[in-house]
């Protein structure tokens, strides 16, 4: 008997041990992906407020977090198990402390619990109503035109920057926590250089040509923003690409030298 006992006991065990396992399976797709809850984001849809702060933290439409005022680019979101997923330039996940109808609380970037409470009042909507976007230049074509010296030769510099439909996202945390990605639009600047009448370098200079210099990175968050006329000397005329990180002190200097025979070249300033 006690042989029998010990092997129903072990049978016991093994089979407990497979319906957890079967159990802790069923959450997850037969490849190993999480299955999103769609219940949970069915019952997220509409504006939430973070009544800490006084602000409309977002809106919950679909598959997508809009937020107010067009201060960050509309992004895909999941539930997984217990948190909030966001896909936007970075993933950033979100562990989620409390979910009810009317509230959700989770825990944000900086690592402080967000409280949010769902309004049904219809005066928030037009907070959403059209996304806005940040623009460097104020989406504006520029156009510079200096006159320099070398020795007794006169040169005319001409540069003109061109704004385009290049988006540069570039992530930031938000007043909620939450990580956003804001949006700019990158430049295309044309540089022309002439001796009197003589066409010595005329091109068209995007941030890509800069990418020996500055990180991948950072590079893909900058927007080209312009092209400083610095001083001419016997290497050539001197300028100075602005590669820069918007709404940050951080940005590139990259020396650019026109030669007298129309060649260019670059290097990070100062070397």
């Amino acid at each position: 008997m006690s042989a029998f006992n010990h092997k129903n006991s072990f049978f016991g065990l093994t089979i407990a041990f497979m319906l957890i396992a079967v159990a802790s399976c069923s959450e997850k797709k037969s490849d190993g992906v999480i299955v999103e809850d769609k219940d949970a984001k069915a019952a997220l849809q509409g504006i939430w407020i973070n009544d800490d702060i006084e602000d409309v933290a977002f809106r919950i439409k679909g598959d997508t977090v809009y937020f107010p005022d067009g201060m960050g680019a509309p992004v895909y979101f999941q539930i997984e198990r217990d948190s909030f997923v966001l896909y936007g330039t970075n993933k950033t996940r979100y562990p989620i402390v409390k979910r009810t109808p009317h509230i959700f609380e989770f825990v944000g970037q900086n690592g402080e619990h967000v409280r949010l409470t769902k309004t049904d009042e219809t005066g928030y909507d037009d907070m959403f109503k059209e996304q806005q976007h940040l623009d460097i230049n104020q989406n504006e074509l520029i156009k510079k035109d200096t006159v320099v010296y070398f020795g007794d030769e006169k040169y005319h510099c001409y540069v003109q920057i061109n704004p385009t439909t290049y988006k540069v996202m570039r992530p930031a945390v938000n007043d909620d926590g939450v990580e956003v990605d804001n949006v700019y639009y990158d430049n295309i600047i044309h540089l022309s250089v002439y001796r009197e009448a003589e066409r010595l370098f005329s091109s068209n200079i995007t941030k890509k040509d800069f990418s020996e210099f500055v990180p991948e990175q950072i590079l893909q968050q900058s927007v080209f923003s312009d092209i400083l006329f610095s001083k001419t000397d016997a290497e050539g005329i001197h300028f100075y690409s602005v590669v820069a990180m918007p709404d940050s002190p951080s940005n590139f200097l990259i020396e650019t030298i026109v030669d007298y025979n129309g060649k260019i070249s670059k290097r990070i300033s100062g070397d």
